[in-house]
């Protein structure tokens, strides 16, 4: 590629957060600029936003439709490249389907969408049209995240016994939602969100970290939601007890209402010869944890090419000792995205790590996990067959 990638966005107005991040992290290797966009639902919203990123006027949509349309009748030396769609989790599907239909590659911001009907859709228009569809589950994008998965994946740890995993947060403690906050409004909405509040939204993230690292799919799931906050509509607690593919056990918990909390995302995993411990909150750091011999310390950094894998360091920004968070994880995603597609475009191969992206199967499998937790909550029965 001789140029940079043109990307189009769909909601992230000024009144949103999570299109601010979108836009961070697009942009932090230079490789997409943001040419056009349909911001916000809100037409003053839309044209406001759009006037403060600098787009050219004839380029400031009003919605989607018009967006995609004329994008696509541009010549192909100006129309955008991929629509990056940010909008609430009842509007993924529709502008992702028209977005590949006319002949443009997607980033989705998770979920991938409303329900596991239309994400397994999104997977046969995908599938019929060629294009490629990135979901940006943030968390495997950090370097050690990474390098966790290849020591799993290199038998270093033995078979994998034990996963415990917990995404809490306290953010939800109060009845925030009828309080003038439009995140908290929107999550808590199964109209808007889904049919589950916490677990469709921190806990998906928790157990794509899971399958991610182990390279294992959860086979069954025994889960148990809670509404803790009087008149909320959807769960903003729960616990879940896994079974994985290879017969290891786990335990995920996800909570909203865990006062004091932030974003405590940590995963353990156990194999017979050894662990791995990570928390986002010290994303550089990770134990590994040995039967034999001391507990080590690993630390991301660029300059660590003899101890890492490949892939960690190929998503390693800086030397260590130079930390790199949220953002860079988030850009590391976007910039693997950008790479697959720029061979795309190119007709040549990308390489291993820059195809080490979340996809359409990564959707869908979290769609099933929503379905199948509140499922296995709402039933008598010990088991739910985790099934896609």
């Amino acid at each position: 590629m001789n140029r940079k990638l043109r990307m189009g966005m769909v909601g992230g107005g000024k009144d949103a957060f999570i299109g601010a991040i979108h836009r961070h992290a697009a942009g932090m290797d230079g490789l997409i600029e943001l040419v056009c966009g349909a911001l916000s639902i809100n037409p003053d919203i839309a044209k406001d936003s759009g006037e403060s990123l600098f787009l050219a006027e004839d380029r400031i949509y009003l919605t989607f439709e018009e967006m995609i349309t004329k994008e696509s009748q541009l010549p192909a030396d100006q129309r955008m490249d991929f629509l990056t769609i940010v909008t609430p989790n009842f509007a993924h599907f529709a502008p992702a389907k028209m977005a590949m239909e006319h002949g443009f590659h997607v980033v989705i911001e998770k979920p991938i969408a409303f329900t596991l009907e239309e994400a397994l859709e999104l997977k046969r228009i995908q599938e019929a049209t060629g294009r490629i569809l990135c979901l940006t589950h943030t968390y495997s994008g950090y370097p050690l995240v990474k390098q966790a998965k290849q020591m799993v994946k290199e038998g270093k740890l033995g078979n994998i016994r034990k996963v415990w995993v917990e995404y809490p947060q306290g953010w939800l403690s109060k009845l925030t939602e009828r309080e003038g906050n439009a995140q908290a409004a929107w999550r808590t909405d199964p109209k808007r969100s889904g049919k589950s509040g916490c677990m469709g939204d921190i806990g998906t993230h928790a157990a794509h970290l899971a399958e991610y690292i182990t390279g294992l799919k959860i086979t069954q799931i025994c889960a148990d939601l809670n509404v803790m906050v009087e008149g909320r509509m959807l769960d903003d607690d729960g616990n879940v007890l896994l079974r994985f593919e290879n017969g290891g056990a786990g335990v995920l918990m996800a909570s909203q209402v865990a006062a004091g909390e932030e974003n405590a995302l940590k995963i353990r995993v156990y194999g017979e010869k050894g662990g791995i411990e990570w928390a986002q909150h010290e994303p550089n750091t990770m134990l590994v944890k040995w039967l034999d011999q001391p507990t080590q310390i690993y630390r991301a950094g660029g300059n660590y090419a003899d101890r890492l894998s490949s892939f960690a360091v190929h998503n390693s920004r800086t030397p260590g000792g130079h930390p790199e968070g949220y953002l860079e994880a988030f850009a590391n995603i976007y910039r693997n995205f950008s790479l697959t597609l720029g061979a795309h475009i190119d007709g040549t191969t990308p390489t291993a790590e820059m195809l080490d992206f979340p996809g359409v199967e990564d959707g869908i499998r979290g769609m099933a996990f929503i379905d199948n937790v509140v499922l296995s909550s709402q039933s008598s029965e010990k088991w739910t067959p985790h099934t896609v």
